[in-house]
């Protein structure tokens, strides 16, 4: 079986043309700069955020090579925020979610399950999007691979988690507050059902949508 790429590169000043990725961009680094300005635990700023970062020159490196849709980077910009948000204190510390905590009378607080859900709800139809137009796979294979790849980053990202609270924090209760646990020993094993369920959903609305375009398409 073969697949067939498909990127293509771009005029490099075309983002000089996109004032909604210029807006994202914009607001997102700043935001970055101001929750590093005012974080009380730079450390944990600095160890949420590699990641931040990663995928920000991830995205700029293959700006044109492979252009997102305007829905694909609207769900990364949303993400983005959403985990830069948590960053800013420690996840098992964050207002948001010690707010819902208080309304919902939850014990622990869920905000760290929000961003794992949304890894999978809003970053699912990204990595769609590369299989499907990058790739140039059908529809099942790409609904599979990426399933599939979600589930899989998920685990990565638990791993190094674990590897960094080690290796930092020494396994003290700092690494534990880092890896926002909240005396859950099955938080790992959640965060990844959270993230898979957040990805089958955005798969079936991906697909859902499609097969509602398809008959619209045909009748003109």
């Amino acid at each position: 079986m073969t697949f067939t790429m498909t990127f293509r590169s771009e005029n490099k000043l075309s983002f000089l043309r996109r004032p909604l990725h210029i807006a994202y961009t914009a607001i997102f680094v700043g935001f970055l700069a101001y929750t590093g300005f005012t974080t009380p635990d730079l450390l944990n700023w600095l160890l949420e955020n590699s990641l931040s970062l990663s995928v920000l020159i991830l995205l700029a490196a293959f700006y044109n090579i492979f252009r997102f849709t305007d829905t694909s980077y609207t769900l990364i910009f949303l993400f983005m925020m959403l985990h830069v948000y948590g960053s800013h204190y420690q996840y098992a510390g964050n207002p948001f979610g010690e707010w819902i905590s208080g309304q919902f009378n939850f014990q622990r607080n869920h905000y760290d399950r929000l961003v794992h859900f949304g890894f999978g709800l809003m970053l699912t139809y990204p990595l769609y999007e590369v299989a499907r137009r990058g790739f140039s796979l059908s529809v099942f294979l790409s609904s599979v691979l990426t399933l599939s790849l979600v589930l899989s980053l998920s685990a990565v990202y638990e791993i190094v988690e674990w590897v960094v609270a080690d290796l930092v924090y020494e396994g003290d209760e700092q690494g534990m507050a880092y890896l926002g646990m909240q005396g859950d020993i099955w938080d790992a094993q959640k965060d990844m059902a959270l993230a898979f369920l957040g990805a089958v959903i955005a798969i079936g609305l991906a697909i859902t949508l499609r097969n509602r375009k398809q008959p619209e398409t045909s009748k003109r």
